[in-house]
């Protein structure tokens, strides 16, 4: 896709990977709507943005994890006459699973899975009238690669990986084309420190979110399709899918270590707004 003539609704939009997101769409001259629920967050960003000549970006304030949310943005994604949807907004969740309690884990599943396909359905007829449109879905190798510590979210996004490549195969004859990314850990400041912990001791470095923003938009710029960011993690996600018993084993020598931090006492949690705004990947890799 010719990103100078994009016009495109971004969720997640203050959070640290939105931010960056948003910044390098820009600079390629597409048009943007930000999306997000701190409508000063959002302003500040947009007054941040650079635009080209006759280019300019606006913002939407929209709980995605609400009716209404959903139905705000996309109204003003039609009266902005978007061409393009990137569903970026999303929460992290690491814990032992039995320890969650079931309104965060609500919450964890309203974000980062029910929101991308309310908010989807809600525009793909307006998307499939337009004569060149793309849906972005920012996923996670957790979604391949299932990760012990990280159960609700590993569903969330499996089911969001899943989602893409149906739609994906059911646009095929259409004018849409449906790109799924999946990144590895990202480090940002909504990183719980369990989960910085876990990354160090593990000895998994994070990308930065200027890193992983230019491929997303290497891959919007290529079109459809499936992208999982990161060597060795593009390996294990493949390896999962033919050989899920490897993947066992090799974890559950990393259970110890993953339990710990698991176990640790909780730190504050970020205050829901900034939870739902932000790209929160409490994601940690995997080496076996």
């Amino acid at each position: 896709m010719n990103l100078a003539s994009a016009r495109i609704l971004l969720t997640g939009a203050s959070g640290g990977l939105g931010g960056a997101l948003a910044q390098q769409l820009a600079a390629s001259g597409a048009a943007l709507l930000l999306a997000g629920r701190d409508p000063e967050r959002l302003a500040e960003i947009g007054r941040s943005l650079p635009r080209a000549q006759g280019i300019t970006h606006s913002t939407v304030r929209a709980d995605l994890t609400q009716p209404e949310g959903v139905a705000a943005a996309a109204g003003a994604a039609r009266e902005f006459r978007a061409n393009v949807l990137i569903n970026n907004a999303g929460v992290g969740g690491f814990g032992l699973y039995e320890r969650h309690e079931w309104g965060e884990i609500d919450t964890l599943l309203a974000t980062n899975l029910t929101a991308p396909l309310r908010l989807t359905h809600a525009l793909l007829p307006w998307l499939k009238a337009r004569p060149q449109a793309a849906i972005v879905n920012i996923g996670s190798t957790f979604g391949s690669l299932p990760f012990a510590g990280f159960a609700a979210y590993s569903a969330a996004k499996a089911g969001l990986r899943g989602f893409s490549q149906a739609l994906r195969r059911e646009l095929a004859d259409t004018s849409v084309a449906v790109v799924h990314i999946a990144p590895r850990a990202i480090d940002t400041a909504l990183n719980s420190a369990a989960v910085v912990a876990l990354n160090r001791d593990l000895g998994n470095p994070s990308d930065s979110v200027e890193a992983v923003a230019r491929q997303v938009v290497a891959a919007l710029e290529r079109g459809g399709g499936e992208h999982h960011l990161g060597f060795p993690e593009r390996f294990f996600a493949w390896l999962n899918g033919v050989a899920p018993a490897l993947i066992d084993r090799g974890l559950a020598g990393k259970l110890a270590v993953i339990k710990r931090h698991a176990l640790a006492p909780l730190s504050p949690s970020p205050s829901p707004a900034a939870r739902e705004e932000g790209d929160e990947r409490d994601a940690a890799r995997l080496s076996l």
